[in-house]
């Protein structure tokens, strides 16, 4: 027990010097010689591109830089990515780390393409994507008022590095501009605000940096999206989102007057409809709510894509939200790849919902294939992978695996393609049509049993005569059948009978047509005897028909006397 105590008295050290050796530090012989950077306000996100070049002061390679994010921004970064001035097509690789020291600050680490030698300089351009991060102000405004925002940000470039040198730029979104920090040099070109240069300024300087603008682009965003990819190995792919949207500037003071929202067209800030890029293949679009279909939507096929405009049944005001559901298929052979027992598909994480886009919450469920096994889940990004699920479906029986992927704060940068791969036996594609014909089977088997069998507790007396006679009925007509095709035997018998004079096999023919005859008589006699048993009249026609067949046996019986007559010379 004491040594247990001990190494749980231990187990905090360990923690806290495993966390340090996986803290970076800042090395203080980098330093920042030259930063441009701009920031596009012009829509409802903040888009800042900064061109960096820094220098390695010291002896020693680096391998690495910080970039920090500006504290007035911390918590609202959706996407950084960064490549090198001379080698754009090449992206970096950037994470989240942190710094000793610095646990209220936020890092990401970007990672050379090669050591960066003493002495040696390199440019890296960092493209940085922040959602929410305008203000509306007001915060409320009435129908046919336009819409303000203030953007608060850093007017330095925030690095852990000493900056030799720096520019700033603002693009505003119109030229209209309530207030902007006047930090000289500043100057103003029509939307666009630039500051500096600034010189020699110490690592995490800040100033404020405060710009008061008239924005009246859509403030869209979504809320939450449910994303649900269905494969199939028939040739489908089904993808149906499920999508909550709200306008996220600001609100609506008063109440909405639809005549002056048609007469006066004001309402400049609100969302009358928005445009969502599809897949070029994409085939069988619908677009509805919880209402049913909403036709007002248009839908226009290009060579590289599929543009559907979405109207909702009402305009967005700010505060305002709305629910659709937007679905359509693709064919499996552009997107699903397999080698033997081994697939992958490969589709976008999310579709061009519209312009700009922002999504606060993506869930992502990829349906696979009953039966599918070793699932490996490939992301261009860090995405959270959930519990897989099961979903069970038409034919199914031990349900088909879900894999569920969420992440938060998306924009158009996240439209990547994310990879799943998986191993399925080919032979089981044919486990739904043998289930389909093994149902039917046993329907029409069970429908057989049923039809054959009796299941009544008691019998019926009437209905089993009934079923008797009926039998015997059909006897009656078979025998008489066969008995009446005997009189064309007899006729044979006597045509050849007179052409060829041969009284011995006459002979020999007519007592094998007579013992077939009685036979059959005799057959008809005891089904009359049975059926006069049941107690039914059909007994007397039985016997109207023996004692017609009789009188008709006679006639044969003259034809042959006659016959025998006219070969022997007597007639």
């Amino acid at each position: 027990m004491k040594g247990q105590a001990f190494y749980l008295l231990l187990l905090p050290f360990f923690v806290s010097v495993l966390c340090k050796v996986n803290q970076d530090t800042i090395d203080n012989n980098i330093v920042v010689t030259q930063v441009e950077r701009k920031i596009d306000i012009a829509s409802h996100i903040v888009k800042t591109y900064t061109s960096i070049t820094i220098e390695n002061k010291g002896s020693a390679s680096v391998r690495s830089f910080l970039f920090a994010v500006d504290p007035a921004l911390q918590g609202k970064l959706s996407f950084i990515s960064a490549v090198t001035k001379d080698n754009k097509d090449d992206k970096l690789k950037v994470a989240s780390t942190s710094v000793s020291g610095q646990s209220q600050k936020e890092f990401y680490g970007i990672q050379l393409p090669s050591g960066l030698g003493a002495g040696k300089t390199i440019t890296l351009d960092v493209e940085a994507i922040f959602v929410h991060a305008l203000t509306p102000y007001p915060a409320q405004i009435t129908q046919a008022e336009k819409q303000y925002v203030v953007f608060e940000g850093n007017l330095y470039f925030y690095s852990p590095y000493k900056t030799v040198s720096q520019k700033t730029s603002v693009t505003a979104s119109s030229t209209t501009l309530e207030s902007y920090t006047k930090t000289k040099p500043v100057s103003l070109s029509e939307n666009v605000i630039s500051y500096g240069p600034y010189d020699e300024k110490a690592a995490f300087s800040e100033a404020p940096l405060r710009v008061h603008e008239e924005n009246n682009t859509p403030f869209l965003t979504v809320s939450s999206l449910e994303r649900v990819i269905e494969v199939s190995h028939w040739g489908n792919i089904a993808v149906e989102e499920l999508v909550d949207v709200r306008h996220s500037g600001a609100t609506l003071k008063g109440s909405f007057s639809r005549f002056d929202y048609q007469r006066s067209q004001d309402g400049v800030s609100s969302i009358k409809s928005f445009k969502t890029s599809l897949p070029a293949t994409a085939s069988d679009v619908y677009y509805r709510d919880e209402i049913g279909n909403i036709s007002t939507s248009h839908m226009r096929e290009m060579d590289d894509g599929v543009d559907v405009e979405l109207r909702p049944r009402f305009p967005l005001f700010g505060g305002w939200k709305t629910r659709y559901t937007l679905g359509y298929n693709v064919p499996s052979y552009q997107y699903l790849f397999s080698k033997g027992d081994t697939f992958a598909l490969k589709m976008r994480f999310v579709d061009h919902v519209y312009e700009d886009l922002v999504i606060d919450e993506a869930r992502i469920k990829v349906i696979l294939p009953e039966g599918a096994k070793n699932i490996d889940v490939r992301v261009p990004f860090e995405v959270k992978r959930e519990s897989d699920t099961v979903h069970y479906t038409y034919l199914d029986t031990t349900g088909r695996p879900v894999v569920v992927l969420s992440k938060t704060d998306l924009v158009e940068q996240h439209i990547q393609d994310f990879e799943v791969h998986y191993t399925y036996q080919r032979l089981l594609q044919l486990q739904e049509p043998f289930l389909v014909v093994g149902a039917f089977y046993l329907l029409f088997l069970a429908v057989i049993v049923y039809v054959r069998l009796d299941f009544s507790i008691t019998k019926d007396e009437a209905k089993e005569s009934r079923m008797r006679v009926a039998s015997l009925v059909e006897e009656v007509q078979s025998t008489q059948d066969r008995r009446s095709a005997l009189y064309q035997s007899y006729d044979d018998s006597i045509n050849r009978f007179k052409t060829s004079k041969d009284l011995s096999a006459f002979t020999a023919t007519r007592k094998k047509v007579d013992a077939d005859y009685r036979q059959l008589t005799n057959q008809v006699a005891n089904l009359q005897q049975q059926l006069k048993a049941e107690g039914t009249d059909i007994a007397e026609k039985v016997s109207e028909l023996q004692r017609l067949d009789g009188q008709y046996k006679d006639q044969i019986n003259l034809a042959i006397a006659l016959a025998e007559k006219l070969i022997s010379g007597k007639v």
